[in-house]
């Protein structure tokens, strides 16, 4: 067994990722077990700059807000704004303060200078405007949607008026209050004027679509691709919102899964664009059920990763990371007769080895699922190897 999985081990590069799968997708999604580590950035650093010298990737994705992603992207593009700039308003999440992050934001636009659009790196965001704390209010989305529209069609197809959009919209502390996450009776998401605004996102999002010939060829493709972002991101905080203010048993596995839904939206367009990388949670890109317990109470539903699957196949790609230690959150080696054990036993600091062909070596072997006593490190589930197509294996991440 330990020799098996020694030969099918090889060095994390863009090459070997590429000789695991039958062809190069159009998103090849890495994961992570847990957020905020650099190690882990720093390794997807490499693998990016190596897919895009030697394979022709010319987009990286994150898991950070899609609307703040444009602000990075309009700066490695063509050097709007400076560099603390971007690293304060271009992501969520507190991303912006990683050393890891600012160096690929500093790379990509130092790669880009001097060459022509098409050859240049884009960056974005893939997730919704959403924190732990809450949603955003949909006012950037829905009314850049409508500034885009009403200064290149007709007045008289738009459903409303921009001022109808403000009135309808309010205070946006009205849809951001902190509150509401736990009190569904503090969200604004199931007022009527909630509702009114979600039937117009909708009418603008279907008016766009209807007016794509004329569109595609009045403004420069990214415009008419941003016009389609800010429609969907306006109906999935919408939606978002909606079961905010809802008080069923199905509030929370509802709104882990909207959030997914606009993860997956997001996914799909970007996939037009590709090849793309994608890096975020392993639970958010592989192809199962996510699962997991938020206030106690047991969650299930289908991540980005199995709902973009399930449309493009083999041109989407999963690789899920695990880690060995990290000590300076309380996890220490693993036990040898889990995954993550197995693979410790290698003598490399980090490897790459195929998922399926581990899964086959190991048919017949119980292993054990890790228990992590940290609950932000999330381990390999034994049973669900050959979902992936291939594992990260980090050793050791060092205490900064």
């Amino acid at each position: 067994m330990a020799t098996d999985t020694k030969n099918s081990a090889h060095a994390v590069e863009a090459a070997a990722v590429m000789g695991l799968l039958p062809a190069r997708p159009r998103l090849l999604a890495l994961g992570e077990p847990t957020h905020g580590e650099d190690t882990l950035l720093d390794l997807r650093n490499e693998l990016f700059r190596q897919l895009v010298e030697q394979e022709g990737y010319r987009t990286i994705a994150i898991e950070s807000d899609c609307l703040a992603g444009l602000v990075v992207d309009a700066y490695i593009t063509s050097g709007t704004g400076d560099l603390d700039e971007v690293m304060t308003h271009g992501f969520s999440h507190d991303w912006g303060t990683s050393a890891a992050n600012r160096e690929l934001v500093r790379w990509m636009r130092a790669y880009n200078d001097g060459r022509p659009p098409s050859e240049r790196l884009r960056f974005a965001g893939f997730d919704g405007p959403l924190e732990i704390s809450g949603a955003a209010s949909p006012r950037q989305a829905i009314t850049a949607l409508h500034d885009y529209l009403s200064a290149r069609v007709d007045a008289d197809l738009l459903p409303c008026t921009a001022e109808t959009l403000d009135r309808l919209l309010g205070p946006d502390d009205r849809w951001t209050c902190p509150a509401a996450m736990r009190d569904p009776a503090r969200s604004v998401g199931r007022s009527a004027e909630a509702g009114r605004l979600r039937l117009l996102a909708d009418e603008l999002g279907a008016l766009l679509d209807e007016q794509t010939p004329h569109l595609i060829t009045a403004t420069p493709r990214d415009a008419w691709d941003r016009a389609r972002l800010h429609g969907r991101t306006a109906l999935g905080l919408l939606r978002y919102h909606y079961w905010m203010a809802d008080t069923s048993p199905a509030r929370l596995t509802r709104l882990v899964g909207v959030r997914d839904r606009m993860m997956a939206d997001n996914l799909l367009a970007l996939a037009d664009r590709g090849p793309a990388l994608v890096h975020a949670h392993n639970s958010h890109l592989q192809r199962g059920k996510s699962t997991m317990r938020m206030g106690g109470t047991p969650l299930e539903w289908w991540s980005a990763g199995a709902l973009v699957s399930a449309r493009l196949g083999e041109d989407y790609a999963f690789v899920a990371t695990a880690l060995g230690t990290i000590r300076h959150q309380g996890v220490d080696t693993p036990p040898p007769d889990t995954v993550e054990g197995l693979l410790y036993a290698l003598p490399e600091d980090r490897c790459l080895v195929g998922a399926p062909r581990l899964a086959a070596a190991l048919d017949g072997t119980r292993l054990a699922p890790r228990v992590s006593p940290w609950f932000g490190y999330a381990p390999l589930d034994p049973a669900r190897l050959a979902d992936s197509d291939g594992i990260v294996f980090v050793k050791d991440v060092p205490q900064v």
